[in-house]
């Protein structure tokens, strides 16, 4: 199979869909590799990093597009990308259906097979391509909202560890899954007064052990969210559901109560976010200011240290990239978890979050899968 790699073109996207070490595995599996000029640039990688590693180098997007069985990417295709997709082509990427119906629309007429790294599982119930991204996400939810409350970027002034005789910052974590774990770690290890808001008691209790008191717990009741939120100098949303819009959390209404000055950072914003103000923001332009709160919103956080985060992706993804390569469509029939991730096919959706937070009549895998 010829695999193609692009260069990422959303906005301040560093990232990389296949490191020169990744591309080694697949040129050993004998496949071909088709790598856009400067796909790699954003990670230190130029073209004599993947020509040493056994690809070929396309001079445009085009070329990869029209050449490549199967596309390895980082984030969603944008518009002048899916339109360059084709049927019987394989898509492998992040792809947060659920809240981008005019994405789905392209994939759908398109007739690609999208496999999208969020809703791929593993033996334990868990996402394994989301992960990385995650722990990643969680990190910098934290740099980001620590930066977000000087005074100076419209915040409430606020050192997140306090110092000697002056109190810490207070920070609400709403959801105790990777994001969130990964996001208390942090606020907690520079000193900040952590809360992790959860509605499931076994998992506040791991949450309890896995801190050792370090950060408290709190059971998520639309009273404590409130008593919470309002208090809190800095609010991390990290919500998930596999594949689905996330849930509004904090309201509008909710915003009155709180502090002004005050940050929030929603994670979750990839799925819609998990606030009724939030909308995507980028990197160049990461925060704005809504009733007084500051909302950093921005969609593709980990882009912003794409060594660490194309490392990690990488390692996560290559596994299941490989086994697609190598089988294609066989290997979604034959892997329970593949099958998971498989979001769009030839015109139908695939994914039942996506049909049903977008409308559409969820196709079954036998019926689709048909393979020899």
């Amino acid at each position: 199979m010829r695999v193609g790699c692009l260069k990422e073109i959303k906005n301040h996207e560093y990232r990389v869909g296949l490191t020169p070490g990744a591309v080694r595995e697949y040129v050993a599996h004998g496949h071909d590799v088709l790598i856009e000029t400067g796909a790699g640039s954003g990670i230190g990688a130029d073209d004599g990093a993947y020509i040493a590693a056994g690809a070929k180098i396309a001079a445009t997007a085009g070329d990869v597009f029209s050449r490549s069985d199967m596309i390895v990417k980082v984030k969603e295709p944008q518009p002048q990308e899916w339109a360059q997709l084709r049927e019987g082509q394989i898509l492998y990427t992040y792809l947060h259906l659920a809240p981008d119906p005019e994405q789905t629309k392209g994939l759908l007429a398109s007739g690609v097979t999208a496999v999208a790294y969020e809703t791929v599982t593993d033996e334990r119930g868990g996402l394994p391509l989301l992960a990385p991204m995650s722990e990643v996400a969680g990190r910098l939810a934290i740099q980001a909202g620590a930066t977000a409350l000087q005074k100076a970027n419209g915040g409430r002034g606020i050192l997140l560890g306090g110092v000697p005789g002056v109190l810490p910052a207070k920070v609400v974590v709403i959801g105790g899954g990777v994001v969130g774990v990964h996001a208390a770690r942090m606020a907690a290890g520079l000193g900040a007064d952590v809360t992790i808001i959860d509605r499931s008691l076994p998992r506040l209790r791991q949450l309890d052990e896995l801190f050792a008191g370090r950060v408290n717990t709190v059971y998520s009741t639309i009273d404590a969210l409130e008593h919470e939120v309002f208090a809190a100098d800095l609010v991390i949303g990290a919500v998930l559901i596999p594949g689905a819009a996330a849930p509004k959390l904090v309201t509008r209404e909710m915003l009155s109560g709180m502090q002004k000055g005050a940050v929030i950072v929603d994670v979750a914003i990839d799925q819609g976010g998990c606030f009724e103000t939030s909308h995507a923001t980028t990197h160049s332009d990461p925060t704005y200011e809504v009733d007084g709160i500051v909302h950093y919103c921005v969609a593709n956080m980990p882009g912003a240290v794409p060594v660490t985060s194309t490392q990690a992706l990488n390692n996560a993804t290559l596994v299941h990239g490989l086994a697609l390569a190598d089988r294609g469509l066989r290997a979604i029939a034959e892997d329970r978890h593949l099958r998971n991730g498989l979001n769009v096919h030839r015109g139908r959706v695939t994914s039942a979050p996506v049909a049903g937070a977008l409308g559409y009549e969820v196709a079954t895998l036998e019926a689709i899968l048909n393979v020899a």
